[in-house]
C-alpha cells in the first residue's frame, strides 16, 4: 500500500542568494528523499516557496531602495532557476505573498483565538519619530547589555546569543538612519506557548524512537530549561499579512508564526491545480501520512516545538473555520535537520563573500557533481566543511573512476563486441560468481533503501558506491576484456551480468545523480523516465501574479515502482553509450579559492 510522504522544505528568505550550506541544508536532502519515495511508488507531496515577508526582506528593499514586492520577486524567480538546474524538484515552490496563504495563516490564528491559546498584551518598543512609525527588531541595534557587542539587534545578540529586553540596549539606533529613538507602548497578539507545553512535550518523546537524538535533544533540553513562553505574533508593520481582528489596522502577523504555515497553505495552493481539490487533505488530515521537514539546525525549535504548538492549538477549529468540518491536523513525523556546512575551514559569509554561489556553481560544474559532493559531506550530525580539493578528489577518484567509468567502460565494450545488444545467455548457465554478485546488488535495495527511509542520505550514497566497487572488483576477477579472445561465452556471462547490475545501480544512484541516472536509462534503450519533469507557470491573485515551480510525472511508467532489482533481459537492444561524468584538473582547487573573499 503506497505511503503518503510529504516532503516539506525550509522556505528562503527573499533577501539573499542561496549558497551550498542551504543547498546541503535542507534543498538537497529534501530532493534525494523525495525521489527515493517516487521511485518507491509512494504519493509524494513535494512543498516550499519563498519567504517574503519579514523585516529581512524589507530590509533588503531598503538597501536595494526598490519596492518590496520588486525584491521579493527578484528573488523568489532566482530560486525557481537554481531549483531547476539541481534538480529540486518541488510538486509546488511558491511564496508566502499569495492570497491562499494569507486566509490559511489567518485561519490558524483564528483558531487559536477560538481555543483559548492567545492573549493581548501592551510592551515597550522602539519608535521613530521622524519616520512616524514603530521599527522593528531587525531596524534597531546597539550594545548588548550583557556582553557589550556593539552590534546586537534589540531582541537578540549574535555574539552572546542571548535574547534580549528591548528597553534595556544601549545606544539604541536605526540601521535605516531615521533618527533619534525613544520607547513607545505599542499591543500585541501573543501565543500562549505555556498552555501547550505539555503537549508539545508529549509530542517530542514519542518521536524520539525515530527523530534524530541531535534534534530531540535540543528541543527536549531548551523546553526543560527555559519551559514554553509565550511569544508575541503581531507586529508593527505594514508589510505582511494582515491581523484579521477589528481594530488591528497597522499590524501584521510576525513571520516567525506565519511562515511556517506556509508548509500547510502550500500543500492547498498545490491541491488547485488538481482534479481533487481537496487532495491536501491526504497529507494533512491523514494520521497515516508522514511528514518530513528538512531544516538546518537554526530552525530546530520552530519546526520541533513552536510549528507542533500551532497545529495543536488550532486543532479541528482550523479545518472548521477554513473548510467547514472539524478534523485535527497531521503533526510533523520527522525533522532531520542538517548542522551548518563551513568552508575551507571558515564559516560561510556572504557579506565576506566567502561562500560558494549555487548559481555561480553551475555555471562551471554539472549538477549531479554537485549533487555527489554535498551529500557525500552533508552535515548531518556535525558541521562539515567544503574544501575545493576534497570537491576534485571525490568527484575524479569515486564519481568517476569508481561509478562512471564502470557504466562507461561496460556499455562501450557491449557496444563494440555484441554490436549495442545484451549478451544472449542462458541464464540457467550463469556461474556462481555471476549470481552472486546479482544477489549482493539486489539485497543493496533492502540496505541502501533502509538508510534513505531513516534519512541517513550520506550512509546511503555510500552504501550504493560500496556496491559500485563490488561490480568493478568482480570485473577484475572475471576479465571479460581478456576472455573475450578466448571463451567468448565466458565473456557473454560476465557482461550480461554486470549490466544488470549497472541496471540496478542506475536506480540505487537516481535519488542523489538524477540527471546521470536518467542519462544511463536512456543508454539500457527504456522508453520511460525514471523521474518526471519540472515547469513553471504564472498564477495570479487578489495580490498580483507570481511564478510558480512545479513537478509532474510525465513519461513515466503507469506502474512508478523503480525502487526494484533490474529485469534486463538477454538480446535486449541498448543505445550509443556516453560519458557519464567530467574528471576535473587540479588547477581549478587554487582558481576557486582565489574566488573567495573577493
Amino acid at each position: 500500500m503506497p505511503e503518503n510522504i510529504l516532503v516539506a522544505i525550509a522556505w528562503p528568505y527573499a533577501n539573499t542568494e542561496i549558497h551550498v550550506g542551504n543547498i546541503t541544508g535542507s534543498h538537497l536532502p529534501g530532493d534525494i528523499v523525495a525521489r527515493y519515495h517516487r521511485l518507491k511508488g509512494n504519493n509524494v507531496l513535494m512543498i516550499s516557496g519563498t519567504d517574503s515577508h519579514g523585516t529581512p526582506v524589507t530590509l533588503a528593499a531598503d538597501r536595494e531602495g526598490k519596492p518590496v514586492e520588486e525584491v521579493y520577486k527578484k528573488y523568489h524567480d532566482g530560486f525557481i532557476e537554481l531549483f531547476k538546474g539541481y534538480g529540486i524538484t518541488f510538486d509546488l515552490f511558491t511564496t508566502t505573498h499569495t492570497e491562499n496563504h494569507f486566509k490559511v495563516s489567518q485561519a490558524i490564528f483564528l483558531a487559536l483565538q477560538k481555543n483559548g491559546f492567545m492573549f493581548t498584551q501592551k510592551s515597550m518598543q522602539w519608535y521613530s519619530p521622524s519616520a512616524r512609525k514603530f521599527l522593528p527588531d531587525r531596524y534597531v541595534e546597539g550594545t548588548c547589555y550583557l556582553c557589550g557587542y556593539e552590534g546586537a539587534r534589540s531582541d537578540q545578540c549574535d555574539k552572546c546569543g542571548n535574547v534580549l529586553e528591548p528597553e534595556k540596549l544601549i545606544n539604541p539606533r536605526a540601521k535605516t538612519g531615521d533618527g533619534a529613538l525613544e520607547l513607545r507602548e505599542t499591543e500585541h497578539f501573543y501565543l500562549d506557548l505555556s498552555k501547550l507545553e505539555p503537549d508539545v512535550k508529549k509530542f517530542l518523546k514519542e518521536r524520539a524512537d525515530h527523530m534524530r537524538d541531535t534534534v530531540i535533544g535540543e528541543s527536549l533540553g531548551k523546553i526543560e530549561a527555559e519551559g514554553l513562553k509565550p511569544r508575541p505574533i503581531t507586529r508593527d508593520l505594514d508589510w505582511g499579512i494582515p491581523v484579521p481582528v477589528v481594530g488591528w489596522d497597522g499590524k501584521r502577523i510576525y513571520v516567525w508564526f506565519e511562515a511556517v504555515i506556509g508548509y500547510l497553505s502550500a500543500a492547498i495552493e498545490w491541491s488547485k491545480f488538481q482534479v481533487q481539490k481537496e487532495g491536501w487533505r491526504e497529507w494533512w488530515t491523514n494520521p497515516k501520512a508522514k511528514q518530513f521537514y528538512f531544516i538546518g539546525k537554526d530552525n530546530i525549535f520552530f519546526h520541533t516545538s513552536l510549528w507542533p504548538a500551532q497545529l495543536m492549538g488550532a486543532g479541528s477549529a482550523f479545518m472548521e473555520i477554513f473548510a467547514g468540518d472539524e478534523v485535527p491536523l497531521t503533526l510533523p513525523y520527522d525533522v532531520p535537520a542538517n548542522q551548518f556546512m563551513n568552508l575551507e575551514g571558515q564559516k560561510i559569509s556572504g557579506s565576506r563573500n566567502w561562500a560558494v554561489w549555487g548559481g555561480d556553481a553551475l555555471t562551471r560544474y554539472d549538477p549531479d557533481a554537485l549533487r555527489y559532493y554535498l551529500t557525500v559531506n552533508m552535515p548531518e550530525m556535525k558541521d562539515s566543511d567544503w574544501d575545493w580539493a576534497e570537491f576534485v578528489a571525490r568527484n575524479n577518484n569515486e564519481l568517476v573512476a569508481t561509478w562512471g567509468n564502470l557504466a562507461n567502460r561496460v556499455l562501450m565494450f557491449c557496444d563494440k563486441n555484441w554490436e549495442g545488444c545484451v549478451p544472449s545467455v542462458d541464464l540457467g548457465s550463469l556461474r556462481d560468481v555471476d549470481r552472486n554478485l546479482l544477489a549482493v546488488i539486489e539485497n543493496g535495495f533492502a540496505s541502501v533503501g533502509a538508510e534513505l527511509e531513516a534519512v541517513r542520505l550520506r550512509s546511503a550514497l555510500g552504501e550504493a558506491m560500496k556496491l559500485a566497487t563490488a561490480v568493478n572488483q568482480y570485473l577484475d576477477q572475471t576479465a571479460p576484456w581478456t576472455a573475450i579472445k578466448t571463451d567468448r561465452e565466458a565473456a557473454s556471462k560476465t557482461i550480461y551480468t554486470a549490466l544488470k547490475a549497472i541496471d540496478s545501480l542506475k536506480v540505487l544512484f537516481a535519488p542523489f545523480l538524477p540527471f546521470t541516472s536518467e542519462k544511463l536509462h536512456g543508454f539500457f534503450g527504456y522508453e520511460t523516465l525514471l523521474f518526471g519533469e519540472q515547469y513553471t507557470e504564472e498564477v495570479r491573485d487578489s495580490l498580483g501574479e507570481h511564478t510558480v515551480l512545479r513537478y509532474r510525472d510525465v513519461g513515466r511508467t503507469a506502474s512508478p515502482t523503480y525502487w526494484k532489482p533490474s529485469e534486463l533481459k538477454p538480446g535486449a537492444k541498448l543505445n550509443q553509450p556516453a560519458p557519464l561524468f567530467k574528471k576535473l584538473e587540479e588547477k581549478i582547487i587554487e582558481e576557486e579559492r582565489a574566488r573567495l573573499g573577493k
